[in-house]
């Protein structure tokens, strides 16, 4: 029993300085997070306000790369086949949970070849218009869209992305016939309304607040359960007249499922530290989305559900990647 106690007990030592060993020096270069999306999207503005702050504690400094395409599965592949040494993350939204109900076949799987790391905030979207168009709410929208079937475009930042969600829960709820134009990324589609290529789309707070400032966009509704104190004038979808919308979208972190938990645990606390530093976290709520700096344990159980859920949607909803 003594032998056994002793082993036991030398096997705990060895595990604990190797894990002590793996964060010792980590990091030693810089850090790279992969958005799955072009610049300018709500995915990308969160990761670089996050790799911003996280670069002034780290010495390496942190690096955003950008690999939109295909829904985002493009970045998602390159992480989930990178090596898990906690130096290339993702940063990504619902098409992390949405893809695998909207694609037949994709080349990872969602839940065991990624590591949760945090989920760094959650908010509303914001349906906006191109000033030319003739609608001021949505109701107008929706009696518009009825008026002019398969008329009305909305752009996205492609298929299972949170601008492509919101948009169809929003025709499904309305019955309304608005035409999809998917594009690679949130910067993309809300670059595409803002030249009148498109008519509307469902865009988050952070990255549509600027352009709605500025007049290059109107702003019809939000898609929370509350306003948000950036534009409070402006009404929820349920306040205007569709009391069932509500839709929230959130961006999280996550690494290789071989990372190391040690490095996963490092990581989330540098994450986590960056995200609630108050000039950041100020950012964020004065935009309407909530900072929540999640446990890598609160992230993978929110995956998991919202797999499920997201699932039931679609297949209800027959929607299909376009």
């Amino acid at each position: 029993m003594t032998f056994r106690l002793l082993l036991t007990t030398l096997i705990i030592l060895l595990v604990a300085g190797s894990a002590a060993a793996q964060t010792r020096d980590f990091p030693q270069r810089p850090i790279r997070i992969v958005a799955p999306v072009p610049p300018g999207g709500s995915v990308d503005t969160v990761a670089r306000l996050i790799a911003r702050k996280m670069s002034e504690s780290l010495v390496q400094g942190v690096v955003i790369d950008n690999r939109g395409g295909a829904s985002t599965n493009i970045g998602m592949e390159l992480v989930a086949r990178a090596p898990g040494d906690g130096y290339t993350l993702l940063a990504n939204t619902i098409a992390l949970v949405a893809n695998p109900s909207l694609f037949p076949k994709l080349p990872f799987d969602p839940e065991k070849d990624f590591a949760p790391v945090s989920l760094v905030v959650n908010g509303p979207s914001i349906i906006v218009a191109h000033p030319s168009v003739p609608v001021r709410n949505v109701m107008e929208l929706v009696a518009l869209a009825k008026a002019r079937p398969g008329v009305i475009k909305y752009s996205s930042g492609g298929s299972g992305t949170l601008t492509h969600l919101g948009a169809e829960l929003f025709k499904y709820l309305t019955r309304s016939d608005v035409v999809h134009v998917p594009y690679k990324g949130g910067g993309p589609a809300i670059a595409a309304v803002m030249s009148g290529e498109c008519d509307v789309s469902f865009q988050t707070v952070l990255a549509a607040a600027g352009q709605i400032a500025a007049g290059r966009l109107r702003a019809l509704a939000v898609t929370g359960r509350d306003r948000v104190a950036l534009l409070p004038d402006v009404p929820t979808v349920a306040e205007s007249g569709v009391p069932n919308y509500e839709f929230q979208s959130w961006v999280g972190i996550l690494a290789p499922a071989s990372t190391p938990p040690a490095i996963v645990k490092v990581l989330n606390e540098h994450i986590v530290k960056a995200a609630r530093t108050p000039d950041v976290s100020e950012h964020f709520t004065r935009e309407g989305s909530e900072v929540i700096a999640s446990t890598p344990e609160y992230f993978r159980k929110l995956i998991v559900s919202d797999i499920a859920l997201w699932g039931k949607v679609i297949r209800e909803m027959g929607l299909k990647a376009d």
